[in-house]
């Protein structure tokens, strides 16, 4: 399980977060944040081993089909949570990694507590280098950063807020914090930067967030979607917002899943329609140019008993059209045995497809 793998053809091994960032031009880096120190046994339990084996691996892909290794940097991280803890700035001059847990030493064992920290790592130098930490909430894990480069938000779960931080140059700071009502996991913001969608994953809605400057302010118009919203995205068009919505607690059962279609241009916006995926879908992606979006289901791939009657050998990936003005299925294939997370950034116009993938665990 320790025995880091990179590439797109990976399946299984180790836990890790690949994210490429979500602009026209073809992305120059792949940012995997990876987990050494935890794996689960046949009968799905969770197993934590002795930290400190983590590191956060720069990809330079410019070259696609022939990437090559930046940096290594000895960084902890998590796959505890949902697959948006990295995001890259659109000049792709820093990478952000938030992790949301950390562990410490339990008897003979060890635990997981809440973290509060946000890595700010530096894409320019050479090699990449960690230049900061920002102390954000208890256990942050969805992150994104506007289409501007020059504001974050964090999700964080533990305490049901959303850490704002300003970017300016390679200067990332705290300005705000915007408590929540309830716990969220994931969080998008809209092309345009003066809205931002939270998911709140316990009580099945989507907070709608505004924007003026590095002010953000909760709208007070929470959005229903379906059971356990764990992921939120938006097209790059601004008309829709999608959930993942991962049904029955988050926990996996081999019931299906779905994917909420929320029109922002609405008034006031709303869900218009609920597509079914595969079980426990978490990955969840679309294009930068707007027309097509990616859903990966776990489909029992992930940390659970290998006896269940829903274990599989693969993941699921559902192809969504946005094209038309309506959200629809146009397709389904398997990923590899154990691949976790997979999120496709595609770039239609250039023919390229980057995946991210990343290990699921609660």
């Amino acid at each position: 399980m320790s025995q880091p793998h990179l590439g797109i053809c990976m399946a299984g091994g180790v836990a890790v977060a690949l994210l490429v960032t979500p602009t026209f031009a073809r992305a120059q880096y792949l940012v995997i944040a990876d987990d050494n120190k935890l794996h689960w046994d046949d009968a799905g339990k969770v197993i934590l081993t002795e930290p400190g084996k983590d590191e956060v691996v720069i990809v330079d892909i410019k070259v696609p089909g022939s990437p090559k290794i930046a940096a290594t940097l000895p960084l902890a991280n998590t796959v505890i949570g949902p697959p948006t803890n990295v995001a890259i700035t659109p000049d792709e001059g820093l990478a952000l990694v938030a992790n949301s847990l950390a562990y410490q030493q339990d008897g003979a064992g060890w635990k997981s507590v809440p973290e509060t920290k946000v890595i700010v790592i530096d894409l320019k130098s050479t090699p990449a280098k960690q230049i900061s930490t920002v102390e954000v909430g208890k256990q942050p894990s969805g992150l994104a950063i506007n289409k501007a480069g020059t504001l974050a938000l964090v999700a964080n779960r533990a305490d049901a807020s959303v850490s704002v931080l300003s970017i300016k140059g390679q200067e990332v700071k705290l300005v705000d914090t915007l408590p929540m009502t309830d716990p969220v996991a994931a969080v998008a913001f809209t092309p345009d930067g003066k809205h931002a969608l939270v998911a709140k994953y316990t009580v099945n809605k989507v907070s709608l967030l505004n924007i003026d400057g590095d002010k953000v302010i909760d709208g007070k118009a929470d959005i229903a979607v379906g059971p356990f919203p764990y992921n939120v995205q938006v097209t790059a068009d601004g008309r829709y917002a999608l959930t993942a919505n991962q049904h029955n607690g988050g926990v996996a059962d081999g019931g299906a899943g779905s994917v909420s279609v929320i029109d922002l241009r609405a008034s006031p916006p709303h869900a218009v329609d609920h597509l079914g995926v595969g079980p426990s879908p978490e990955g969840l992606d679309v294009s930068p140019r707007g027309n097509l979006a990616v859903a990966l289901a776990l489909n029992g791939s992930g940390a659970v008993p290998k006896d269940a009657w829903f274990a599989r050998p693969n993941t699921i990936i559902e192809l969504l059209s946005t094209e038309g003005g309506k959200v629809r299925k146009v397709g389904s294939v398997k990923a590899g045995g154990l691949a976790g997370e997979q999120i496709f950034v595609t770039d239609l116009e250039g023919g390229s497809a980057e995946i991210a993938r990343r290990r699921h665990l609660r």
